[in-house]
């Protein structure tokens, strides 16, 4: 018994050192990859129709808070005062006559026959100016376009490496969205050029007139679409200077104030390529000098022109795609060649293609980012100089021959 006891507290001394002299490895702990880096991003954002006093209406925080920690202006279109020829202008640096789209509908006396809509995708229209997704395309910067006018159609067999087709019923959360799922991909495969466009607040402007309280919602939920883009940026942890713009403005009209150009000009003497805020008006075969002496004559609320004799200031009347006439409209009137239909003023309180001089053409500009200094407001420019900062921001060297310049903006570049 005695023997057994000893064996038993001997091997009991056995295990106790053993639990002693070696005890359990510590787990060990696995290192978490570092975060990455991102570089700044540059985002151009059109919101078609956007008036700068848009901004005084209490339902613009995001944009506001852009505005205030970088650089804003009211600046000038460039005539006309519409949609397509002021979006290529801003991404070409160019004019409309010079970079080819000089007006929404035209014609081309090298395609008779032809007619140019906001729906037209041959690339000849397109192919005076080349646009600066492909510019930097061209550079190796990957570029990404959620809408524009003229994004979707190829530039000497080019396009942006990524892009959308314009569609009318695709919402802001999804033009929001398509700009987050972009920056989600890997480095390699990533935009580091954007554009992004919004159409709601022209349409209510058309639709219900600049100053109605629908319009100013609609301007607000703009807003709201760029905060959240805002948001998605912070906690994706990616940087980006910001180009916000608009293409024109917005003016009142009214079934009142309506000039009506058959009742100034000979039957049978003309045709009417587009009409509107301005009229583009072509002579009809042997009726030439009838046109020119109507022409001549004062119209009330409307000027006229042959088209090699338009105001300097407007930049117009050189191209060939130019009808013969133009007539531009008194802000808030309207060129018709009928009387309007019955139901336009339920249909349409607002419109734009005036003077780009007048304050209610100005548009949106907004720029704010690491690569920009919190200067404030900057005093007014035209259009075209926001190509030439679109580079500077892109890394890319100064356009040759461009009709805009950088100088707006030079002391608020961080270089």
């Amino acid at each position: 018994m005695r023997m057994s006891s000893r064996l038993m507290a001997a091997l009991l001394a056995a295990g106790l050192q053993a639990c002693v002299t070696q005890p359990l490895e510590a787990p060990k702990t696995v290192a978490e990859a570092p975060a990455e880096t991102r570089k700044a991003v540059t985002i151009l954002i059109s919101i078609d129709g956007f008036r700068p006093d848009y901004l005084t209406r209490g339902v613009t925080p995001n944009l506001n808070a852009l505005a205030n920690a970088g650089i804003s202006a009211a600046m000038r279109p460039s005539f006309p005062s519409i949609t397509f020829p002021n979006h290529w202008t801003l991404v070409t640096g160019l004019r409309p006559d010079r970079n080819g789209i000089v007006g929404n509908r035209m014609e081309d006396p090298g395609h008779p026959g032809m007619t140019f809509t906001m729906q037209s995708e041959e690339p000849f229209w397109w192919d005076a100016a080349e646009p600066i997704w492909i510019t930097a395309e061209k550079a190796g910067i990957h570029s990404a376009t959620m809408f524009w006018p003229g994004a979707n159609v190829a530039f000497d067999g080019r396009r942006p490496q990524d892009w959308q087709q314009y569609g009318h019923e695709v919402s802001n959360r999804q033009r929001v969205d398509a700009i987050i799922d972009w920056l989600r991909r890997p480095a390699d495969t990533r935009p580091t050029f954007f554009t992004l466009y919004f159409d709601a607040v022209d349409s209510a402007g058309h639709g219900n007139g600049p100053d109605s309280p629908k319009t100013t919602a609609v301007v607000g939920d703009v807003d709201a679409a760029i905060g959240r883009l805002r948001a998605e940026l912070a906690a994706l942890g990616q940087p980006a200077n910001f180009v916000i713009v608009a293409d024109h403005g917005m003016a009142p009209i009214s079934p009142e104030r309506i000039v009506r150009i058959d009742q100034s000009l000979p039957a049978g003497s003309y045709r009417v390529v587009v009409n509107g805020a301005y009229a583009g008006i072509e002579p009809m075969p042997g009726r030439e000098a009838d046109l020119a002496a109507a022409i001549a004559r004062p119209i009330p609320h409307a000027q006229c022109w042959p088209k090699a004799q338009m105001p300097e200031a407007l930049h117009y009347g050189r191209n060939p795609r130019v009808p013969a006439y133009v007539c531009l409209a008194e802000t808030g009137w309207l060129i018709l060649e009928k009387p309007p239909a019955p139901d336009m003023a339920d249909k349409y309180r607002g419109t734009h293609g005036f003077d780009p001089a007048d304050p209610q053409m100005a548009a949106l500009f907004i720029a704010s980012g690491p690569a920009i200094k919190p200067v404030g407001k900057l005093a007014s420019f035209d259009n075209v100089d926001v190509a030439p900062l679109l580079r500077d921001l892109l890394g890319l060297p100064a356009g040759r021959d461009l009709d805009g310049t950088d100088a707006p903006f030079r002391g608020a570049l961080n270089r």
